[in-house]
C-alpha cells in the first residue's frame, strides 16, 4: 500500500471511497465521484457510505457498488469480509482507495484492510499501528494541515489549491480534475404537492441554529406574499435523536401556517422536493447542499460575518453557487474556530452572532431570489 501521487492505474481500475454518515458529506463527494469516471471511464468504483445516505449512493450513476460501512447490524464484521471479498474476485483487487473522512476511525481501519495498491486520504500503518505518513508528499500533506478552512490554509497550499471549499480538496488528493464547484443529486417527484418555500431549522450544532422568533418573522413574512412554506426534515422523533430542535419546530409548526413535511421523503426524494420549490431557507445544513445540488434558489443562514469568522467552517463548507446566497451576521466571534467548531453550543451569552443577524436581512434576500426561477 502506496501513498497515492497520481501513478497509473491498471486498466479497468476498481476504486473504492469512503464517506460518511452526514449527507452534507455525500453531496460534496459528487464531483470527486464525477471526476473519477472522466478520469477513468472504464473504472469500476465502489462505495463505503452509510445507511443514512443508502437511498442517493444507489441512485448515483457513478457508483457501480455500494457498501453501508455505518451500520448497527450485529453481523456487520463478516458481512464486510464477504462483500470485499466477493468484490475482488469480480473487479480485482482495490487499485485505488480515497478516504474521504479520515476522522473516521472505521474509515481508516477499513481503508487499510482491504489492502489497496494505492491509498488517498487518511490511512493506517499495515499492521494498523500508526497513521500512515503522508508528510513526504506535496498533495496528501494538505491532509495533515491543522485549520482546512482558514486563509491561510489557502495561502500555505497555493500552488496546489484554488479554494478552501472541501469538494477541490477531495478531488485534488485525487488527481482529479473537474468542476469542484458542480455538484449533482439523483431526485425523484415527492408524492404531495410542494410548497413555495421549503426551509429546514434544526442543526447537529445548537451553535448553527437562529432564533425560533426570526423563523417565525421570515415565515409570517412569506405567508404575506402568498408563499407556502413546509418544514422538511427526518421524522420528528428522529429529528429529536439526532438534530437540536429545542421544540423550535413545535413552536413553529403551532403559531404559524408551516406545512409539516418532516419523515415524508427519501432523500432523492428531498431532492425532489428541492428541485421543484421556488426557494429555501436553511442554517448549515444538509439541506443546503441538497438544495445547491439542485438548483433550488437557497438563502443560507450563516452566524459568520464578511470576514469569514463566526459559528461555521464557512470557507470549507459553503456552497459557491451564484443562487445560493449567505445571509451573514454583523458581529464578529472566533470563538468556534479557536475551538476548532467542535463546541456544539455556542460559547457567549446570547449567541450573539446569530441574534444579530436580524429576520429583514434574510427577507432582503429572499426579495431578490424570487425575482427569479434557478429549477
Amino acid at each position: 500500500m502506496e501513498i497515492f501521487s497520481n501513478q497509473p492505474l491498471r486498466p479497468h481500475p476498481h476504486i473504492a471511497i469512503f464517506s460518511s454518515t452526514k449527507v452534507g458529506n455525500f453531496v460534496v463527494i459528487t464531483p470527486l465521484l464525477r471526476g473519477l469516471k472522466e478520469k477513468y471511464p472504464d473504472s469500476i468504483l465502489d462505495f463505503f457510505g452509510s445507511e443514512i445516505t443508502k437511498d442517493l449512493e444507489i441512485h448515483s450513476p457513478y457508483i457501480d457498488w455500494r457498501f453501508s460501512l455505518y451500520t448497527d447490524r450485529q453481523d456487520f464484521l463478516g458481512t464486510l469480509a464477504q462483500a470485499v471479498r466477493q468484490r475482488c474476485e469480480i473487479a480485482g483487487v482495490y487499485d485505488l482507495a480515497i478516504n474521504c473522512d479520515e476522522f473516521s476511525e472505521i474509515n481508516l481501519v477499513t481503508v487499510t484492510a482491504i489492502r489497496p495498491t494505492y491509498v488517498a486520504g487518511g490511512a493506517l500503518s499495515q499492521d494498523f499501528r500508526l497513521k500512515l505518513d503522508a508528510s513526504h508528499d506535496p498533495v496528501q500533506k494538505i491532509l495533515s494541515d491543522p485549520d482546512w478552512n482558514s486563509p491561510a490554509f489557502l495561502n500555505r497550499h497555493q500552488e496546489i489549491l484554488t479554494s478552501n471549499y472541501i469538494s477541490e480538496i477531495f478531488c485534488r488528493i485525487a488527481y482529479v480534475e473537474t468542476d469542484f464547484f458542480q455538484l449533482e443529486l439523483p431526485s425523484k417527484a415527492p408524492n404531495f404537492p410542494v410548497p413555495d418555500v421549503i426551509i429546514s431549522v434544526t442543526a447537529t450544532r445548537p451553535a448553527k441554529m437562529w432564533p425560533v422568533v426570526y423563523w417565525q418573522q421570515v415565515i409570517q413574512w412569506c405567508e404575506s406574499q402568498g408563499l407556502t412554506v413546509g418544514l422538511v426534515g427526518s421524522s420528528p422523533q428522529i429529528q429529536q435523536t439526532l438534530y437540536f430542535s429545542d421544540r423550535t419546530e413545535d413552536y413553529l409548526l403551532a403559531e404559524t401556517s408551516l406545512i409539516d413535511l418532516r419523515g415524508k421523503t427519501s432523500l432523492t426524494e428531498l431532492a425532489g422536493t428541492c428541485r421543484q420549490a421556488r426557494l429555501c431557507i436553511t442554517v448549515d445544513s444538509g439541506l443546503l447542499h441538497i438544495a445547491a445540488a439542485v438548483g433550488c434558489p437557497t438563502v443560507a443562514i450563516f452566524g459568520n460575518d464578511v470576514d469569514g469568522d463566526g459559528a461555521s467552517p464557512i470557507r470549507l463548507w459553503s456552497p459557491r453557487q451564484p443562487y445560493v446566497k449567505i445571509a451573514l451576521t454583523d458581529f464578529k466571534c472566533t470563538i468556534c474556530q479557536e475551538h476548532n467548531f467542535h463546541n456544539k453550543f455556542c460559547l457567549v451569552d446570547n449567541h450573539p452572532c446569530m441574534t444579530n443577524l436580524l429576520p429583514q436581512t434574510v427577507i432582503n434576500y429572499l426579495q431578490n431570489l424570487n425575482q427569479y426561477n434557478y429549477s
